[in-house]
């Protein structure tokens, strides 16, 4: 039996052959000992030593020591339970046998046929176990109020007529000199430039009504949900140079999926939730522009009572889509799915939202991603252990429950090496679909946008009902260089390994077919790819 098979034993229906068939050996000397007979030896002596010298008062010392460090083992468990309870995620999950760490070099061989038969088998069983819900159980407005209930008396359920963009006025009552001296994002040289402009024209921007000052606040007319790895930046980069679309200062705020829980890195643990006032702050610049040119237009068009205006403002998160890792920290919901999901909040507050999705090849999504976040000591041959690692504690939890309850599972997806289930669009997509209409989502692929970026981008600008563009205009977008691609020194790794490849396009397939069905787009199959 290999060391792989061992690590995953308790994966698999039964245990391996030699498991539990025998007393474990203790070698000393080079002879083999029966473990049972030395501690059957040693308990003896204790026994005698206890009677013959301690006597009954050493008996009890030894006695309450280990009662002690009895109490002191349970006191520890309890730690760590009620910590994996709130989500801190300090033990593996119950499916899983063994420690997190990936197995090192020679604990498993590619070319062994035993090996790879088995992970060919363990793809095997998960294709046989995906089923697609019909449609999930969308939670009442009410019901999110309760659980967000600052953050829905803040945003107001009717903004702005005349905009285009969600906008409304907000009655001000903080620091003028410094309104964003408690704002916990983290920005960069770049964005306090950006702070310090904000600061110097925040007072000209506040206006007075009935005795009290009022602010401009908005939240953004469209979302770049996902997914990452996908082509979100190079999307994100283009549409900045479109003269009528704004981002918010900082290109991925991750609040919806992370930050309003107070997740700055999941390595670090629990911190401070941001209130949905820091995440607004990062859109006051475009709030800043709208404002003037509302006020400008007005000025201009008088017989209008709302000036139409043209500013667009954009959030680019590409975790908005997937990731629901959070919802453990804070709910006392003890099912293993998320009881909210980042769209029932958006959708909840702005009905109307626009969202853009761009998809890639998850065979090709999930390779880039391991090279882009996979540390150091990369490799296709460790790329292929991380995979065989990751499909197999898959299928231990699909054993036990639905295909979905997996993708949305915080233990699994944080106990395994590479990023898996973030490839699995559909079952995403599907839960979207569940409380925004069709027509409100754009879903792209990035190997039309990589061929015909003129074609993505007009596609995009049509979806946002942004105005016409100049010939220049135009070739500045779609004929830049591409974004965030690939390092040269990832690029020197070279290709995955075949079989790596044969082994993630079998595990997708079933996915990717639904999600071609639910589009009605045939290219979604990636089989020529």
């Amino acid at each position: 039996m290999t060391p792989m098979d061992y690590k995953y034993s308790l994966l698999n229906a039964g245990p391996p052959d030699d498991y539990g068939q025998g007393p474990a050996l203790l070698h000393t000397d080079d002879a083999p000992v029966s473990l049972f007979a030395v501690l059957e030896v040693k308990c003896g002596d204790v026994v005698a030593w206890h009677r013959n010298a301690l006597g009954f008062l050493n008996r009890l010392k030894v006695c309450s020591f280990m009662c002690f460090l009895t109490v002191s083992f349970l006191v520890t468990a309890s730690y760590m339970l009620l910590a994996d309870r709130r989500g801190l995620l300090l033990t593996p999950p119950p499916y899983r046998f063994g420690s997190l760490v990936s197995p090192g070099p020679g604990d498993f061989n590619l070319s062994a046929t035993r090996d790879l038969a088995h992970i060919r088998l363990v793809v095997k069983s998960i294709v046989s176990r995906v089923e697609f819900q019909s449609s999930r159980r969308v939670p009442e407005r009410k019901a999110l109020v309760r659980s967000e209930p600052h953050m829905f008396s803040v945003i107001p359920r009717k903004f702005l007529p005349g905009l285009k963009n969600p906008c409304w006025y907000e009655e001000y009552t903080g620091n003028i000199t410094d309104p964003y001296g408690n704002n916990k994002y983290e920005f960069s040289k770049r964005f306090r430039t950006l702070l310090k402009f904000l600061r110097n024209s925040f007072q000209e921007h506040l206006f007075p009504w009935d005795g009290k000052m009022y602010r401009t606040r908005c939240l953004p007319y469209f979302y770049i949900i996902g997914q990452p790895k996908c082509g979100t930046t190079d999307l994100y980069d283009r549409l900045r140079l479109h003269p009528d679309v704004r981002f918010s200062i900082s290109k991925e705020p991750h609040w919806w999926t992370r930050k309003r829980f107070g997740i700055v890195r999941l390595k670090d643990g629990v911190h401070d939730r941001f209130p949905v006032e820091d995440y607004l702050d990062l859109f006051d610049l475009s709030a800043f522009q709208i404002q003037d040119q509302l006020s400008a237009n007005a000025s201009r068009a008088r017989d209008l009572p709302y000036p139409q205006r043209h500013i667009i403002i954009g959030e680019a998160s590409a975790s908005t889509m997937w990731d629901n890792k959070a919802w453990m920290y804070y709910s006392d919901n003890t099912t293993e799915e998320p009881p909210y999901l980042n769209q029932d909040f958006i959708h909840a507050l702005q009905p109307d939202a626009r969202l853009i999705v761009i998809f890639r090849d998850p065979v090709e999504r999930l390779y880039s991603d391991y090279l882009y976040f996979g540390g150091t000591n990369k490799s296709a041959e460790d790329f292929h252990e991380k995979v065989s690692e990751s499909l197999q504690l898959f299928d231990g939890c699909v054993a036990m429950t639905t295909i979905r309850s997996c993708v949305y599972n915080s233990t699994l997806n944080n106990g395994m090496p590479i990023r898996m289930p973030v490839g699995l669009y559909v079952v995403f997509l599907l839960d979207w679909l569940t409380i925004f209409r069709r027509d409100q989502l754009l879903v792209l692929r990035l190997e039309d946008h990589a061929l015909n970026r003129k074609h993505t981008m007009n596609r995009v600008f049509d979806f946002l009902n942004l105005g016409p563009l100049t010939e220049q205009q135009e070739a500045e977008i779609t004929q830049s260089p591409a974004s965030n691609t690939r390092k040269e020194a990832n690029r020197n790794l070279g290709p995955m390994l075949a079989v790596t490849r044969e082994l993630l396009q079998d595990f997708y397939k079933p996915f990717n077919q639904k999600l071609a069905q639910v589009l009605q787009n045939n290219s979604f199959l990636w089989d020529s790819q």
